[in-house]
């Protein structure tokens, strides 16, 4: 009997001991020793420098051609303004000037005069020259003002003497809406004539802006642009001066699903709704 009691105290002695020592109330274990030298420290975001005013940043998709005409500029003036021999070397990331360089004007220096002779007076009192009193309504200078053509509508009579009309026959497919859609799209025919919805001169021919096909650009007076695009064949050349009503392409369906004529009209960099310049139908 005593054989068995000494035994149970023993298992009770080693159980009290393993229980202190798995027990959590242990103090917490912190590591004191000094930061290892020469750790690297985590690298600052990036951010994002702003694009100065007057510049674009090139992204993906982009080609000069787009881009000037996104900023209402011939092509050739951004490959001046950006010393580029090869205007279809551009690159994602790269600063253009879109934008005229600012010129300061001459400065006009007026041949001195004589200081003459100093006069002293109150200063409540008044000069003894008077202003001359105006005009008479007679006399006044007439101002011409432009009257708005018949069936012209009203923004077309203040496009500045611009005088639009329809490029092609046919029914609106797509209506004008920023930004989805820039321009219109007119039903036609392959091979229906497209002419110059006024007098203007041609600044781009080409495909270099994706999803245009076959393209015409057309400045004209006041900052006025025009843009026709899907065209079967291009009938006019850069920097060629063209009339109104003038036959300047085919009409076709080049990166178009059917044939249409896509046609855009730009205040500088802004396109505007064409259903408000032209006439109606």
């Amino acid at each position: 009997m005593n054989e068995t009691l000494k035994l149970a105290a023993v298992l009770l002695a080693a159980s009290l001991v393993a229980g202190c020592a798995s027990s959590p109330g242990g103090a917490p274990v912190t590591d004191r020793s000094p930061a290892r030298q020469g750790s690297a420290a985590k690298p600052a975001p990036k951010v994002a420098a702003a694009v100065p005013e007057g510049f674009y940043q090139v992204k993906r998709g982009d080609t000069l051609y787009s881009i000037a005409l996104e900023h209402g500029a011939d092509y050739r003036e951004l490959a001046q303004w950006n010393y580029l021999d090869d205007p279809t070397k551009i690159r994602v990331g790269q600063l253009l000037r879109v934008t005229a360089p600012n010129e300061r004007p001459a400065v006009q220096v007026a041949p001195a005069r004589g200081a003459g002779r100093v006069e002293g007076r109150p200063l409540d009192s008044q000069p003894t020259s008077q202003p001359s009193p105006p005009a008479a309504a007679s006399e006044q200078p007439k101002i011409a003002k432009a009257e708005p053509q018949p069936g012209a509508k009203p923004d077309a009579a203040a496009a500045g003497a611009v005088e639009f009309i329809w490029p092609v026959k046919g029914k609106v497919l797509t209506p004008f809406s920023e930004p989805r859609s820039k321009g219109i799209d007119i039903d036609g025919k392959l091979g229906d004539p497209v002419v110059a919805a006024a007098a203007g001169r041609v600044t781009y021919t080409g495909t270099g802006i994706p999803g245009l096909g076959k393209l015409v650009v057309i400045k004209h007076d006041n900052g006025f642009i025009t843009v026709y695009a899907h065209n079967k064949d291009v009938l006019v050349k850069e920097q060629q001066s063209v009339a109104r009503g003038q036959k300047i392409a085919e009409l076709g369906k080049t990166d178009a699903d059917r044939p249409m004529l896509h046609f855009q009209i730009r205040k500088g960099a802004v396109p505007v709704d064409p259903m408000r310049y032209l006439p109606g139908s």
